[in-house]
């Protein structure tokens, strides 16, 4: 699936099962809170946190999906095409970082 397909997928489910669009402030929110579970989870499974009886079975790519589904519905209300918005973030990195990565001995 494209940036583009799963953009018009979540308008699709919000604007059939979902009723409409929560405000952005909402879904703002929402992401913060799902940035939270997915950021609970990488500090019980990689950092020196333990888990939790009721963390122990939750999957990483079912959160991360969730970030991403909110992330989506904030673009389509917000006028953001993440197809033509990535494309740019990814020549902005790869330009202003050609040399910087490559150059850093903490890396190597």
């Amino acid at each position: 699936m494209t940036l583009e397909e799963a953009q018009q997928a979540v308008d699709t489910w919000i604007k059939d099962v979902g009723v409409r669009y929560f405000s952005e402030l909402t879904n703002l929110a929402i992401l913060t809170e799902e940035v939270g579970e997915v950021a609970r989870i990488i500090a019980r499974r990689y950092g020196d946190q333990s888990f939790k009886k009721s963390d122990e079975e939750v999957d990483l790519g079912a959160e991360m999906a969730d970030v991403l589904f909110v992330l989506i519905a904030l673009a389509n209300q917000t006028g953001v095409n993440l197809t033509e918005a990535f494309a740019k973030g990814m020549e902005k990195r790869t330009s202003r970082d050609k040399d910087r990565h490559q150059n850093n001995p903490k890396l190597r």
